[in-house]
Protein backbone atom coordinates (compact mmCIF):
# COMPACT_ATOMS: atom_id res chain seq x y z
CA UNK A 1 0.00 0.00 0.00
CA UNK A 2 1.60 1.15 -0.41
CA UNK A 3 2.57 3.99 1.29
CA UNK A 4 6.26 4.40 0.63
CA UNK A 5 8.38 5.80 -2.22
CA UNK A 6 10.10 2.63 -3.38
CA UNK A 7 10.79 2.08 -7.06
CA UNK A 8 10.17 -1.01 -9.17
CA UNK A 9 7.79 -2.22 -11.82
CA UNK A 10 5.56 -4.00 -9.36
CA UNK A 11 6.28 -2.78 -5.87
CA UNK A 12 3.29 -3.75 -3.77
CA UNK A 13 5.48 -6.00 -1.66
CA UNK A 14 8.30 -3.49 -1.53
CA UNK A 15 5.94 -0.68 -0.74
CA UNK A 16 4.99 -2.44 2.43
CA UNK A 17 8.41 -3.79 3.36
CA UNK A 18 9.57 -0.64 5.13
CA UNK A 19 6.32 -0.55 7.06
CA UNK A 20 7.05 -4.11 8.08
CA UNK A 21 10.47 -3.51 9.60
CA UNK A 22 10.83 -3.76 13.36
CA UNK A 23 8.54 -6.74 13.68
CA UNK A 24 5.57 -5.61 11.65
CA UNK A 25 6.02 -8.37 9.10
CA UNK A 26 4.71 -10.83 11.66
CA UNK A 27 1.14 -10.49 12.77
CA UNK A 28 -1.55 -12.47 14.46
CA UNK A 29 -5.14 -13.44 15.20
CA UNK A 30 -6.80 -10.29 16.45
CA UNK A 31 -10.23 -8.77 16.35
CA UNK A 32 -10.68 -6.42 13.39
CA UNK A 33 -11.28 -3.47 15.70
CA UNK A 34 -8.21 -1.66 16.98
CA UNK A 35 -7.35 -2.34 20.60
CA UNK A 36 -7.64 1.31 21.54
CA UNK A 37 -11.38 1.38 21.05
CA UNK A 38 -13.57 3.47 18.78
CA UNK A 39 -13.31 7.14 17.88
CA UNK A 40 -12.77 9.34 20.90
CA UNK A 41 -10.20 7.04 22.51
CA UNK A 42 -10.31 4.84 25.58
CA UNK A 43 -11.11 7.71 27.92
CA UNK A 44 -14.32 8.47 26.04
CA UNK A 45 -13.38 12.14 25.75
CA UNK A 46 -14.52 14.01 22.69
CA UNK A 47 -11.72 15.17 20.37
CA UNK A 48 -11.21 18.90 20.09
CA UNK A 49 -9.10 21.22 17.95
CA UNK A 50 -5.73 22.53 18.98
CA UNK A 51 -2.28 21.41 20.05
CA UNK A 52 0.62 19.81 18.18
CA UNK A 53 0.73 16.22 16.97
CA UNK A 54 4.24 14.74 16.84
CA UNK A 55 4.99 11.79 14.53
CA UNK A 56 8.05 9.73 15.51
CA UNK A 57 9.30 7.53 12.67
CA UNK A 58 12.32 5.56 11.53
CA UNK A 59 12.02 6.24 7.81
CA UNK A 60 12.02 9.83 6.52
CA UNK A 61 9.05 10.96 4.42
CA UNK A 62 11.41 11.41 1.47
CA UNK A 63 10.53 12.68 -2.02
CA UNK A 64 7.49 14.59 -0.73
CA UNK A 65 6.16 15.25 -4.21
CA UNK A 66 2.81 13.74 -5.23
CA UNK A 67 4.35 12.51 -8.47
CA UNK A 68 7.08 10.58 -6.65
CA UNK A 69 5.20 9.07 -3.73
CA UNK A 70 4.10 5.45 -4.00
CA UNK A 71 0.89 5.54 -2.03
CA UNK A 72 -2.56 4.04 -1.90
CA UNK A 73 -5.63 5.60 -0.33
CA UNK A 74 -3.96 9.01 -0.52
CA UNK A 75 -1.18 8.01 1.83
CA UNK A 76 -0.99 8.61 5.57
CA UNK A 77 1.25 11.63 6.13
CA UNK A 78 0.88 12.72 2.46
CA UNK A 79 -2.91 12.68 2.93
CA UNK A 80 -2.60 15.66 5.27
CA UNK A 81 -1.39 17.81 2.36
CA UNK A 82 -2.61 16.16 -0.83
CA UNK A 83 -6.21 15.43 -1.78
CA UNK A 84 -6.98 13.08 -4.67
CA UNK A 85 -9.98 12.26 -6.83
CA UNK A 86 -10.93 9.42 -4.49
CA UNK A 87 -9.54 8.26 -1.15
CA UNK A 88 -9.94 5.61 1.52
CA UNK A 89 -12.86 5.62 3.94
CA UNK A 90 -11.47 6.88 7.27
CA UNK A 91 -13.09 4.31 9.56
CA UNK A 92 -11.90 1.48 11.78
CA UNK A 93 -11.33 -2.05 10.53
CA UNK A 94 -12.91 -3.49 7.37
CA UNK A 95 -15.14 -0.41 6.85
CA UNK A 96 -11.96 1.55 6.20
CA UNK A 97 -11.12 -0.61 3.19
CA UNK A 98 -13.79 1.10 1.08
CA UNK A 99 -12.93 3.67 -1.57
CA UNK A 100 -14.88 6.95 -1.29
CA UNK A 101 -14.95 10.29 -3.16
CA UNK A 102 -12.46 13.00 -2.21
CA UNK A 103 -12.07 15.87 -4.68
CA UNK A 104 -14.60 14.18 -6.96
CA UNK A 105 -18.34 14.01 -6.41
CA UNK A 106 -18.42 10.22 -6.80
CA UNK A 107 -16.24 7.19 -7.56
CA UNK A 108 -16.29 7.92 -11.28
CA UNK A 109 -18.65 6.99 -14.08
CA UNK A 110 -17.41 4.07 -16.20
CA UNK A 111 -18.35 3.59 -19.86
CA UNK A 112 -17.24 1.58 -22.87
CA UNK A 113 -16.71 -1.56 -20.81
CA UNK A 114 -14.78 0.27 -18.05
CA UNK A 115 -12.20 1.66 -20.48
CA UNK A 116 -13.45 5.24 -20.03
CA UNK A 117 -13.83 6.87 -16.60
CA UNK A 118 -15.35 10.32 -16.06
CA UNK A 119 -15.07 12.39 -12.87
CA UNK A 120 -16.65 15.67 -11.80
CA UNK A 121 -15.04 17.89 -9.16
CA UNK A 122 -16.90 19.21 -6.12
CA UNK A 123 -17.66 22.91 -5.82
CA UNK A 124 -15.50 25.38 -3.89
CA UNK A 125 -12.21 23.45 -3.96
CA UNK A 126 -9.17 25.65 -3.29
CA UNK A 127 -5.42 25.50 -2.67
CA UNK A 128 -3.55 26.92 0.31
CA UNK A 129 -3.34 30.32 -1.43
CA UNK A 130 -7.09 30.45 -2.06
CA UNK A 131 -6.86 29.82 -5.82
CA UNK A 132 -9.32 27.41 -7.45
CA UNK A 133 -8.51 23.73 -8.04
CA UNK A 134 -9.37 22.67 -11.60
CA UNK A 135 -9.29 19.44 -13.57
CA UNK A 136 -6.45 20.90 -15.65
CA UNK A 137 -4.37 20.85 -12.45
CA UNK A 138 -5.19 17.17 -11.89
CA UNK A 139 -4.29 16.33 -15.49
CA UNK A 140 -1.00 18.21 -15.12
CA UNK A 141 -0.26 16.52 -11.78
CA UNK A 142 -0.66 13.11 -13.39
CA UNK A 143 1.46 14.07 -16.40
CA UNK A 144 4.30 15.19 -14.11
CA UNK A 145 4.48 11.65 -12.71
CA UNK A 146 5.65 10.42 -16.13
CA UNK A 147 8.76 12.63 -16.06
CA UNK A 148 11.97 10.64 -15.52
CA UNK A 149 13.25 13.14 -12.96
CA UNK A 150 10.09 12.61 -10.87
CA UNK A 151 10.06 8.82 -10.92
CA UNK A 152 9.06 6.64 -7.99
CA UNK A 153 5.28 6.67 -8.11
CA UNK A 154 2.95 3.77 -8.82
CA UNK A 155 3.28 2.25 -12.32
CA UNK A 156 -0.40 1.65 -13.08
CA UNK A 157 -1.09 4.70 -15.23
CA UNK A 158 1.82 3.86 -17.49
CA UNK A 159 0.21 0.49 -18.09
CA UNK A 160 -3.41 1.61 -18.20
CA UNK A 161 -3.63 4.97 -19.97
CA UNK A 162 -3.59 5.01 -23.76
CA UNK A 163 -0.18 6.35 -24.73
CA UNK A 164 1.12 6.04 -21.18
CA UNK A 165 3.80 3.54 -22.13
CA UNK A 166 5.64 6.09 -24.32
CA UNK A 167 4.77 9.44 -22.72
CA UNK A 168 7.77 11.21 -21.10
CA UNK A 169 6.07 13.91 -19.06
CA UNK A 170 5.24 17.60 -19.62
CA UNK A 171 8.82 18.89 -19.45
CA UNK A 172 9.71 17.01 -22.65
CA UNK A 173 6.25 16.72 -24.22
CA UNK A 174 4.36 20.01 -23.91
CA UNK A 175 1.35 18.56 -25.73
CA UNK A 176 0.41 16.30 -22.81
CA UNK A 177 -1.48 13.02 -22.71
CA UNK A 178 -4.42 12.88 -25.11
CA UNK A 179 -5.92 10.03 -23.08
CA UNK A 180 -6.72 12.51 -20.27
CA UNK A 181 -9.34 15.02 -21.36
CA UNK A 182 -10.57 18.10 -19.46
CA UNK A 183 -13.58 19.42 -21.39
CA UNK A 184 -14.16 21.99 -18.64
CA UNK A 185 -12.60 22.96 -15.30
CA UNK A 186 -14.75 20.50 -13.35
CA UNK A 187 -14.75 17.45 -15.66
CA UNK A 188 -11.91 15.03 -16.33
CA UNK A 189 -12.06 11.93 -18.54
CA UNK A 190 -9.58 9.03 -18.62
CA UNK A 191 -9.25 6.72 -21.63
CA UNK A 192 -7.73 3.34 -20.82
CA UNK A 193 -6.28 0.77 -23.20
CA UNK A 194 -8.06 -2.08 -21.39
CA UNK A 195 -10.99 -2.47 -18.96
CA UNK A 196 -10.11 -1.65 -15.34
CA UNK A 197 -12.95 -1.93 -12.85
CA UNK A 198 -10.53 -1.00 -10.03
CA UNK A 199 -9.83 2.46 -11.45
CA UNK A 200 -11.47 4.21 -8.44
CA UNK A 201 -8.81 2.57 -6.22
CA UNK A 202 -5.96 3.82 -8.42
CA UNK A 203 -7.49 7.32 -8.31
CA UNK A 204 -6.60 7.38 -4.59
CA UNK A 205 -2.87 7.54 -5.36
CA UNK A 206 -1.09 10.86 -4.94
CA UNK A 207 -0.41 11.10 -8.68
CA UNK A 208 -4.06 12.24 -8.82
CA UNK A 209 -3.38 15.22 -6.53
CA UNK A 210 -3.77 18.58 -8.32
CA UNK A 211 -0.63 20.56 -9.13
CA UNK A 212 -0.97 24.13 -10.50
CA UNK A 213 1.35 24.35 -13.51
CA UNK A 214 2.42 27.89 -12.67
CA UNK A 215 3.66 26.77 -9.24
CA UNK A 216 5.56 23.68 -10.44
CA UNK A 217 9.26 23.92 -9.55
CA UNK A 218 10.25 20.49 -10.86
CA UNK A 219 12.47 18.46 -8.53
CA UNK A 220 12.35 21.30 -5.97
CA UNK A 221 8.55 21.06 -5.68
CA UNK A 222 8.86 18.59 -2.79
CA UNK A 223 10.20 21.39 -0.59
CA UNK A 224 6.90 23.25 -0.75
CA UNK A 225 4.20 21.42 -2.67
CA UNK A 226 1.00 23.44 -2.96
CA UNK A 227 -1.51 22.02 -0.50
CA UNK A 228 -5.02 20.93 -1.41
CA UNK A 229 -5.51 19.27 2.00
CA UNK A 230 -6.00 20.50 5.57
CA UNK A 231 -2.30 21.26 6.19
CA UNK A 232 0.45 23.05 4.31
CA UNK A 233 4.19 22.38 4.46
CA UNK A 234 6.13 25.07 6.33
CA UNK A 235 9.34 23.08 6.80
CA UNK A 236 10.97 20.11 5.05
CA UNK A 237 14.59 19.44 5.93
CA UNK A 238 16.80 16.40 5.45
CA UNK A 239 14.62 15.12 2.59
CA UNK A 240 11.64 14.52 4.82
CA UNK A 241 13.53 13.77 8.02
CA UNK A 242 12.07 16.81 9.79
CA UNK A 243 8.79 18.22 8.53
CA UNK A 244 6.38 20.74 9.97
CA UNK A 245 2.80 21.19 8.80
CA UNK A 246 0.46 24.02 9.77
CA UNK A 247 -3.19 24.61 8.98
CA UNK A 248 -4.20 25.41 5.41
CA UNK A 249 -6.55 28.37 6.01
CA UNK A 250 -8.39 27.74 2.74
CA UNK A 251 -9.23 24.09 3.40
CA UNK A 252 -12.84 23.47 4.35
CA UNK A 253 -14.28 20.40 6.02
CA UNK A 254 -17.48 21.15 4.08
CA UNK A 255 -15.79 19.76 0.96
CA UNK A 256 -13.82 17.07 2.79
CA UNK A 257 -15.80 14.46 4.70
CA UNK A 258 -12.76 12.27 5.35
CA UNK A 259 -10.27 14.47 7.22
CA UNK A 260 -10.75 16.33 10.49
CA UNK A 261 -7.56 18.36 11.02
CA UNK A 262 -7.89 18.55 14.81
CA UNK A 263 -4.27 19.55 15.69
CA UNK A 264 -3.12 23.09 14.88
CA UNK A 265 0.28 21.76 13.92
CA UNK A 266 1.88 18.45 12.90
CA UNK A 267 5.60 17.81 13.34
CA UNK A 268 7.30 14.77 11.78
CA UNK A 269 10.62 13.63 13.25
CA UNK A 270 12.30 10.71 11.48
CA UNK A 271 15.60 8.86 11.42
CA UNK A 272 15.00 7.48 14.92
CA UNK A 273 15.81 4.01 16.22
CA UNK A 274 12.82 1.71 16.75
CA UNK A 275 13.64 1.13 20.41
CA UNK A 276 13.94 4.88 20.99
CA UNK A 277 10.56 5.52 19.37
CA UNK A 278 8.79 2.90 21.49
CA UNK A 279 10.52 4.11 24.64
CA UNK A 280 9.51 7.71 23.99
CA UNK A 281 5.92 6.72 23.27
CA UNK A 282 5.67 4.56 26.38
CA UNK A 283 7.19 7.21 28.66
CA UNK A 284 5.15 10.03 27.13
CA UNK A 285 7.16 12.97 28.49
CA UNK A 286 6.49 16.49 27.22
CA UNK A 287 5.55 16.59 23.51
CA UNK A 288 5.80 12.78 23.33
CA UNK A 289 2.52 12.52 25.24
CA UNK A 290 0.87 13.75 22.01
CA UNK A 291 2.95 11.57 19.70
CA UNK A 292 2.30 8.62 17.38
CA UNK A 293 4.29 6.52 14.93
CA UNK A 294 3.28 5.43 11.46
CA UNK A 295 6.11 2.99 10.77
CA UNK A 296 7.35 1.38 14.01
CA UNK A 297 5.86 -1.79 15.43
CA UNK A 298 6.20 -3.38 18.81
CA UNK A 299 8.44 -6.42 18.57
CA UNK A 300 7.72 -9.65 20.47
CA UNK A 301 9.82 -8.72 23.51
CA UNK A 302 8.39 -5.19 23.68
CA UNK A 303 4.86 -6.49 23.27
CA UNK A 304 5.34 -8.90 26.17
CA UNK A 305 6.53 -6.03 28.35
CA UNK A 306 3.67 -3.75 27.32
CA UNK A 307 1.08 -6.48 27.88
CA UNK A 308 2.03 -6.57 31.56
CA UNK A 309 1.17 -2.90 32.03
CA UNK A 310 -2.56 -2.17 31.66
CA UNK A 311 -2.11 1.53 31.04
CA UNK A 312 0.38 0.86 28.27
CA UNK A 313 -1.69 -1.99 26.87
CA UNK A 314 -4.60 0.43 26.51
CA UNK A 315 -2.35 2.53 24.28
CA UNK A 316 -1.59 -0.19 21.74
CA UNK A 317 -3.38 0.16 18.42
CA UNK A 318 -3.96 -3.11 16.55
CA UNK A 319 -4.32 -3.05 12.78
CA UNK A 320 -4.65 -5.41 9.84
CA UNK A 321 -3.35 -4.92 6.33
CA UNK A 322 -3.64 -7.15 3.27
CA UNK A 323 -0.37 -9.03 3.41
CA UNK A 324 0.73 -12.64 3.03
CA UNK A 325 4.03 -14.27 3.95
CA UNK A 326 4.62 -17.48 2.03
CA UNK A 327 7.00 -20.07 0.65
CA UNK A 328 7.53 -19.62 -3.08
CA UNK A 329 8.29 -22.43 -5.52
CA UNK A 330 10.00 -21.98 -8.86
CA UNK A 331 8.88 -25.03 -10.89
CA UNK A 332 11.59 -24.29 -13.47
CA UNK A 333 14.08 -25.67 -10.93
CA UNK A 334 14.17 -29.37 -10.02
CA UNK A 335 12.76 -31.06 -7.96
CA UNK A 336 10.07 -28.37 -7.66
CA UNK A 337 8.89 -29.12 -11.19
CA UNK A 338 7.19 -32.16 -9.64
CA UNK A 339 3.80 -31.19 -8.14
CA UNK A 340 4.04 -34.05 -5.63
CA UNK A 341 7.21 -32.56 -4.16
CA UNK A 342 5.48 -29.20 -3.77
CA UNK A 343 2.47 -30.91 -2.21
CA UNK A 344 4.70 -32.87 0.18
CA UNK A 345 6.29 -29.67 1.44
CA UNK A 346 2.83 -28.11 1.82
CA UNK A 347 1.76 -30.99 4.06
CA UNK A 348 4.99 -30.96 6.09
CA UNK A 349 4.81 -27.31 7.19
CA UNK A 350 4.52 -26.74 10.94
CA UNK A 351 2.65 -23.42 10.99
CA UNK A 352 2.71 -23.24 14.78
CA UNK A 353 6.51 -23.12 14.72
CA UNK A 354 6.47 -20.58 11.92
CA UNK A 355 4.02 -18.34 13.79
CA UNK A 356 6.19 -18.52 16.91
CA UNK A 357 9.25 -17.61 14.87
CA UNK A 358 7.37 -14.66 13.39
CA UNK A 359 6.68 -13.20 16.83
CA UNK A 360 4.01 -15.43 18.31
CA UNK A 361 0.27 -15.77 18.07
CA UNK A 362 -0.33 -12.09 18.81
CA UNK A 363 1.84 -11.04 15.88
CA UNK A 364 1.22 -13.72 13.24
CA UNK A 365 -1.88 -15.66 12.25
CA UNK A 366 -1.51 -18.89 10.27
CA UNK A 367 -2.61 -18.83 6.63
CA UNK A 368 -3.68 -21.52 4.19
CA UNK A 369 -4.94 -19.16 1.46
CA UNK A 370 -2.98 -16.67 -0.60
CA UNK A 371 -5.66 -14.00 -0.21
CA UNK A 372 -5.97 -12.59 3.34
CA UNK A 373 -9.11 -13.35 5.31
CA UNK A 374 -11.17 -10.31 4.34
CA UNK A 375 -14.29 -10.21 2.18
CA UNK A 376 -13.11 -7.23 0.12
CA UNK A 377 -10.17 -9.30 -1.16
CA UNK A 378 -12.60 -12.04 -2.10
CA UNK A 379 -11.35 -14.45 0.55
CA UNK A 380 -12.64 -17.97 -0.06
CA UNK A 381 -11.53 -20.45 2.63
CA UNK A 382 -9.60 -23.47 1.43
CA UNK A 383 -6.86 -25.79 2.62
CA UNK A 384 -5.91 -28.08 -0.24
CA UNK A 385 -3.09 -29.71 1.72
CA UNK A 386 -4.34 -29.83 5.33
CA UNK A 387 -1.33 -30.05 7.60
CA UNK A 388 -3.10 -29.15 10.83
CA UNK A 389 -1.33 -26.90 13.29
CA UNK A 390 1.96 -28.79 13.32
CA UNK A 391 2.18 -30.50 9.92
CA UNK A 392 1.37 -33.95 8.53
CA UNK A 393 4.76 -35.61 8.00
CA UNK A 394 3.27 -39.02 7.14
CA UNK A 395 1.25 -37.65 4.23
CA UNK A 396 4.33 -35.73 3.13
CA UNK A 397 6.44 -38.92 3.16
CA UNK A 398 3.80 -40.74 1.12
CA UNK A 399 3.87 -38.06 -1.56
CA UNK A 400 7.67 -37.99 -1.60
CA UNK A 401 7.66 -41.75 -2.21
CA UNK A 402 5.25 -41.30 -5.10
CA UNK A 403 7.59 -38.63 -6.46
CA UNK A 404 10.51 -41.04 -6.39
CA UNK A 405 12.14 -39.82 -3.19
CA UNK A 406 11.46 -42.75 -0.88
CA UNK A 407 14.70 -42.12 1.04
CA UNK A 408 13.92 -38.45 1.61
CA UNK A 409 14.96 -35.26 -0.10
CA UNK A 410 17.55 -32.52 0.33
CA UNK A 411 16.71 -29.02 -0.95
CA UNK A 412 17.81 -25.43 -0.34
CA UNK A 413 15.65 -22.61 1.05
CA UNK A 414 16.76 -19.06 0.28
CA UNK A 415 15.92 -16.35 2.80
CA UNK A 416 16.98 -12.89 3.87
CA UNK A 417 19.36 -12.24 6.75
CA UNK A 418 17.35 -9.13 7.72
CA UNK A 419 15.75 -9.38 11.16
CA UNK A 420 12.25 -8.69 9.90
CA UNK A 421 10.31 -11.62 11.45
CA UNK A 422 9.10 -12.48 7.93
CA UNK A 423 11.71 -13.72 5.47
CA UNK A 424 14.42 -13.89 8.14
CA UNK A 425 16.54 -16.73 9.60
CA UNK A 426 14.10 -17.40 12.45
CA UNK A 427 11.26 -18.20 10.06
CA UNK A 428 13.56 -20.19 7.76
CA UNK A 429 14.74 -22.30 10.71
CA UNK A 430 11.14 -22.99 11.75
CA UNK A 431 10.39 -24.24 8.22
CA UNK A 432 13.54 -26.36 8.35
CA UNK A 433 12.53 -28.05 11.59
CA UNK A 434 9.06 -28.86 10.30
CA UNK A 435 10.27 -30.41 7.05
CA UNK A 436 12.85 -32.51 8.86
CA UNK A 437 10.10 -34.69 10.37
CA UNK A 438 8.96 -35.55 6.85
CA UNK A 439 12.42 -36.64 5.76
CA UNK A 440 13.19 -33.41 3.96
CA UNK A 441 16.61 -31.98 4.74
CA UNK A 442 16.57 -28.23 4.27
CA UNK A 443 19.79 -26.35 3.64
CA UNK A 444 19.45 -22.64 4.43
CA UNK A 445 20.90 -19.98 2.15
CA UNK A 446 20.83 -16.59 3.84
CA UNK A 447 21.49 -13.51 1.71
CA UNK A 448 21.89 -9.84 2.60
CA UNK A 449 18.66 -8.00 1.92
CA UNK A 450 19.64 -6.38 -1.40
CA UNK A 451 21.20 -9.59 -2.74
CA UNK A 452 18.19 -11.58 -1.59
CA UNK A 453 15.72 -9.24 -3.30
CA UNK A 454 17.73 -9.19 -6.52
CA UNK A 455 18.05 -12.98 -6.63
CA UNK A 456 14.44 -13.95 -5.93
CA UNK A 457 13.08 -11.41 -8.44
CA UNK A 458 15.31 -12.56 -11.30
CA UNK A 459 13.67 -14.81 -13.91
CA UNK A 460 17.01 -16.32 -14.89
CA UNK A 461 18.58 -16.71 -11.46
CA UNK A 462 15.62 -17.21 -9.12
CA UNK A 463 16.09 -20.10 -6.67
CA UNK A 464 13.70 -23.03 -6.65
CA UNK A 465 12.49 -22.45 -3.09
CA UNK A 466 12.49 -19.27 -1.02
CA UNK A 467 10.67 -17.18 1.57
CA UNK A 468 8.61 -14.38 0.10
CA UNK A 469 5.85 -11.89 0.92
CA UNK A 470 3.27 -9.79 -0.90
CA UNK A 471 0.96 -6.93 -0.03
CA UNK A 472 -1.73 -5.40 -2.22
CA UNK A 473 -1.56 -1.78 -3.37
CA UNK A 474 -5.24 -1.43 -2.53
CA UNK A 475 -7.77 -3.67 -0.76
CA UNK A 476 -8.99 -5.86 -3.61
CA UNK A 477 -8.08 -9.24 -5.07
CA UNK A 478 -6.63 -7.92 -8.32
CA UNK A 479 -3.45 -6.27 -7.03
CA UNK A 480 -2.93 -9.35 -4.87
CA UNK A 481 -3.23 -12.08 -7.49
CA UNK A 482 -2.43 -10.47 -10.85
CA UNK A 483 1.21 -9.44 -10.23
CA UNK A 484 1.95 -12.92 -8.82
CA UNK A 485 0.05 -15.20 -11.21
CA UNK A 486 -0.63 -13.28 -14.45
CA UNK A 487 1.76 -14.71 -17.04
CA UNK A 488 1.82 -11.46 -18.98
CA UNK A 489 3.40 -9.76 -15.97
CA UNK A 490 6.48 -11.98 -16.00
CA UNK A 491 9.42 -9.57 -16.24
CA UNK A 492 12.47 -11.13 -17.88
CA UNK A 493 14.79 -8.12 -17.65
CA UNK A 494 13.75 -6.58 -14.33
CA UNK A 495 12.03 -7.30 -11.04
CA UNK A 496 9.73 -10.28 -11.55
CA UNK A 497 7.13 -11.17 -8.91
CA UNK A 498 5.51 -14.13 -10.68
CA UNK A 499 7.68 -16.59 -8.74
CA UNK A 500 6.24 -19.70 -10.44
CA UNK A 501 6.48 -18.02 -13.87
CA UNK A 502 2.91 -19.20 -14.32
CA UNK A 503 1.51 -18.34 -17.75
CA UNK A 504 -1.82 -20.14 -17.82
CA UNK A 505 -4.20 -18.94 -20.55
CA UNK A 506 -7.25 -19.75 -18.42
CA UNK A 507 -5.87 -17.80 -15.44
CA UNK A 508 -4.94 -14.84 -17.66
CA UNK A 509 -8.39 -14.83 -19.25
CA UNK A 510 -10.14 -14.90 -15.88
CA UNK A 511 -8.02 -11.98 -14.67
CA UNK A 512 -9.11 -10.00 -17.74
CA UNK A 513 -12.75 -10.93 -17.19
CA UNK A 514 -12.70 -9.84 -13.54
CA UNK A 515 -10.95 -6.57 -14.39
CA UNK A 516 -13.96 -5.62 -16.52
CA UNK A 517 -16.26 -5.74 -13.50
CA UNK A 518 -17.17 -2.46 -11.82
CA UNK A 519 -19.29 -4.29 -9.22
CA UNK A 520 -16.60 -4.71 -6.53
CA UNK A 521 -18.51 -7.40 -4.62
CA UNK A 522 -18.97 -9.49 -7.75
CA UNK A 523 -15.30 -9.02 -8.61
CA UNK A 524 -14.23 -10.04 -5.09
CA UNK A 525 -16.16 -13.30 -5.36
CA UNK A 526 -14.41 -14.12 -8.62
CA UNK A 527 -10.98 -13.28 -7.16
CA UNK A 528 -11.62 -15.69 -4.30
CA UNK A 529 -12.61 -18.48 -6.67
CA UNK A 530 -9.49 -17.84 -8.74
CA UNK A 531 -7.28 -17.95 -5.64
CA UNK A 532 -8.77 -21.30 -4.70
CA UNK A 533 -8.24 -22.66 -8.21
CA UNK A 534 -4.62 -21.52 -8.42
CA UNK A 535 -4.00 -22.93 -4.94
CA UNK A 536 -4.61 -26.47 -6.23
CA UNK A 537 -1.33 -26.26 -8.14
CA UNK A 538 0.73 -25.87 -4.94
CA UNK A 539 2.80 -23.05 -6.41
CA UNK A 540 3.22 -21.49 -2.98
CA UNK A 541 2.70 -22.34 0.67
CA UNK A 542 0.90 -19.54 2.55
CA UNK A 543 2.41 -19.23 6.03
CA UNK A 544 0.86 -16.29 7.90
CA UNK A 545 -0.87 -12.92 7.62
CA UNK A 546 0.37 -9.86 9.56
CA UNK A 547 -1.24 -7.81 12.33
CA UNK A 548 0.36 -4.55 13.44
CA UNK A 549 0.70 -3.36 17.03
CA UNK A 550 1.84 0.18 17.70
CA UNK A 551 1.97 2.46 20.71
CA UNK A 552 0.47 5.95 20.73
CA UNK A 553 0.90 8.79 23.23
CA UNK A 554 -1.26 9.11 26.33
CA UNK A 555 -2.83 12.40 25.16
CA UNK A 556 -3.78 11.06 21.72
CA UNK A 557 -7.51 10.68 21.00
CA UNK A 558 -9.67 9.53 18.11
CA UNK A 559 -7.74 6.43 17.15
CA UNK A 560 -8.81 5.13 13.74
CA UNK A 561 -7.01 2.14 12.20
CA UNK A 562 -8.46 0.95 8.93
CA UNK A 563 -7.72 -2.27 7.09
CA UNK A 564 -6.59 -0.23 4.08
CA UNK A 565 -3.31 0.72 5.81
CA UNK A 566 -3.32 -1.32 9.02
CA UNK A 567 -1.88 1.65 10.91
CA UNK A 568 -3.17 4.66 12.83
CA UNK A 569 -4.69 7.31 10.54
CA UNK A 570 -3.03 10.64 11.35
CA UNK A 571 -5.80 12.58 9.59
CA UNK A 572 -8.22 11.54 12.36
CA UNK A 573 -6.05 12.09 15.44
CA UNK A 574 -6.75 14.72 18.09
CA UNK A 575 -4.35 15.64 20.90
CA UNK A 576 -6.70 17.70 23.11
Amino acid sequence: MRQLPLISRRVAAAAVSVVLLGGVAACGPEDSDNSSGAKGGKDGGEPSKGGTLTILNRQPQSDFDPARLYTSGGGNIPGLVFRTLTTRNREDGPAGAKVVPDLATDLGKPSKNATVWTYTLKDDLTYEDGSKITTADIKYGIERSFAAELSGGAPYLRDWLIGGDTYQGPYKDKKGLDSIETPDEKTIVFHLRKPEGDFPFVATQTQFAPVPKAKDTGTAYEKHPISSGPYKVVKNSGDGEHMVFERNPHWSEKTDAERHAYPDKVEVKSGLDSAVINQRLSTGSGPDAAAVTTDTNLGPAELAQVSGDKKLADRVGTGHFGYTNYLAFNPKVKPFDNPKVRQAISYAINRTSVVNAAGGSSLAEPATTFLPERDYFGYAPYDHFPAGKTGDPEQAKKLLKEAGHEDGLTVTLTHSTAKDFATSPEVATAVQEGLKKAGITLKLQGLEDNDYSEKIHSVQGAPGFYLSQWGADWPAGGPFLAPIFDGRQIVKDGSNYNHAQLNDKAVNAEIDAINKLTDLKAAAKRWGALDKKIGEQALSVPLFHPVYKRLFGKDVKNIVISDWTGVLDVSQVAVR
